[in-house]
């Protein structure tokens, strides 16, 4: 029987879970990473389930790891690759087959392994991850909130715009990739409502009033543990995501006791260990009041923050005290 191990689930280039297996492997913690999206001969397994065996048993195997499903202690679910990607040679109808087959056979095993701690859970991801359930949830926290509106009717938007501008337009996702497999963004900006037509009506948007902001936090969440850092761009811009993020000027900031709670009840409400999430400051940043919140990205970046040392650590502890009580089982 193998050691109890932690399960890596990301794509190659991920720098950010290379922090993490780093300081696994620093600590001796087994650990294996896998791509689901290299399913194939790069990619084999079998998984088992029955009456007698109400859990998920098997062995998945890649290149280099043989991992037995029983043992996965700690799930850190990263950024794999989509399934689509794995069939993007086949044409439309084999392509999304496939990828559904795959997605639903090995993705569904993976993320129902028997006693496992998932930092985060893929489902729970995906329910953290609509903007308007984060605006409902953090405002019956208690947490400030922009007024906002989600519609695809023009009047609408001007009504809101007149009543609550100057106002701010932004995405619920990033641009989907393109032919050649680029992705983009749009950055969240200010809107003219002169320019609104009858074209707003094609799909859903989301307006929302400007905070007269002071500064910008970035609060990343690892189980107990809250770091924050107030961020600033050079040139001002309203979203500082937009420009070098090498430029960006960071001070640690305190995070006010009510908030901090509120944040710990929120990532319990839609079961996540782990959270990024961004606020608009108002004040100097003392006053529970100065922090509105803007979003929450359940699978956030933070390999860039000054404080990503100590937020390695934090993961590595979570994931490596689950494999201190003998694995899943």
């Amino acid at each position: 029987m193998t050691a109890p191990l932690v399960l890596v689930i990301t794509s190659l280039e991920d720098v950010t879970a290379d922090r993490v297996i780093d300081a696994l492997n620093e600590r001796e913690v087994p650990v294996a990473r896998v791509d689901p999206a290299d399913i194939g001969p790069e990619l084999v397994f079998g998984a088992r389930i029955g009456a007698g065996a109400p859990a998920w048993g098997g062995r998945l195997r890649t290149a280099s790891r043989e991992v037995e499903l029983g043992e996965v202690a700690a799930v850190y679910y990263r950024r794999p690759t989509p399934y689509s990607a794995r069939y993007g040679h086949l044409p439309a109808q084999q392509r999304d087959f496939a990828a559904a087959e795959a997605r639903h056979g090995l993705g569904g095993v993976l993320n129902h392994l028997h006693g496992a701690t998932y930092v985060n859970h893929p489902a729970a991801v995906t329910a953290a991850d609509f903007k308007p359930a984060q605006l409902k949830l953090a405002a019956q926290l208690g947490l400030a909130i922009p007024p906002t509106l989600v519609t695809n009717d023009v009047e609408a938007a001007r009504k809101f715009a007149a009543d609550h501008g100057p106002a701010i337009y932004k995405t619920f996702r990033g641009l989907p990739r393109d032919e050649d497999g680029h992705t983009g963004a749009i950055w969240a900006q200010r809107v003219d409502p002169d320019t609104f037509d009858d074209t707003l009506a094609v799909t859903a948007h989301l307006f929302q009033a400007e905070v007269p902001k002071t500064g910008d936090v970035r609060v990343t969440v690892v189980g107990e543990r809250v770091f924050a850092q107030q961020i600033a761009a050079p040139d001002g811009a309203l979203d500082w995501r937009r420009g070098d993020w090498d430029a960006l000027l960071h001070a640690p900031i305190a995070v006010p006791a009510k908030v901090e709670a509120a944040l710990h009840s929120y990532l319990t409400a839609f079961g996540l260990v782990f959270g990024c999430l961004d606020f608009a400051l108002t004040g100097d940043g003392d006053a529970a009041e100065d922090w509105v919140f803007i979003e929450c990205n359940p699978n956030g970046q933070w390999g860039w923050l000054p404080d990503a040392g100590d937020i390695t650590t934090a993961f590595a502890d979570i994931l490596s005290t689950s494999t201190e009580g003998g694995g899943a089982r």
